[in-house]
């Protein structure tokens, strides 16, 4: 994950991603249902019906869309906000480096698309940030992952389309 953050241009953020992890409420259930093939939250899910460390990590992490949810005043409703680039590029190497984690050798550089585009992701995060984040993934899909971080590096703003 650190060495994605520094190739894409954000180190200093790599070096303070998921700080948070090493709190009692993530670390002890992340030690107890850690397996290695899934994030230890599922197991923790399964156990109590849900995950006290990921309601506490996503709350606390910039780079989860999760985190970038706020009461609308006209609707009255809970919905996504528009997330700052910086984060959208952490969480681009956060989803990479995850992929790679529980692929093992199995990885190969259409997974963090694939999950993004089997999950209910579109429906959950504001528009341009999906936007956003599905084309740095498709990129790394198309061109590899020296290209998109590459691009990541040189490019301030992201393009959503």
């Amino acid at each position: 994950m650190i060495r994605l953050c520094f190739k894409a241009g954000i180190g200093f953020q790599g070096l303070f991603h998921d700080l948070s992890k090493y709190s009692p409420t993530e670390f002890i259930p992340g030690c107890k249902y850690y397996t290695g093939k899934e994030s230890p939250n599922n197991g923790e899910r399964r156990d109590t019906g849900y995950s006290l460390a990921w309601m506490h990590h996503k709350g606390r992490n910039k780079h989860h869309f999760e985190f970038w949810y706020d009461y609308e005043m006209a609707t009255k409703k809970i919905v996504p906000m528009p997330m700052p680039d910086r984060y959208i590029k952490e969480m681009f190497c956060d989803r990479v480096a995850a992929s790679k984690t529980y692929g093992g050798k199995d990885y190969d550089r259409t997974a963090p698309l694939m999950y993004l585009t089997k999950s209910t992701a579109r429906e959950k995060m504001e528009e341009n940030t999906y936007k956003k984040l599905l084309y740095l993934l498709t990129m790394l899909a198309e061109k590899g992952e020296k290209e998109t971080l590459a691009f990541i590096r040189k490019n301030r703003v992201l393009p959503t389309d």
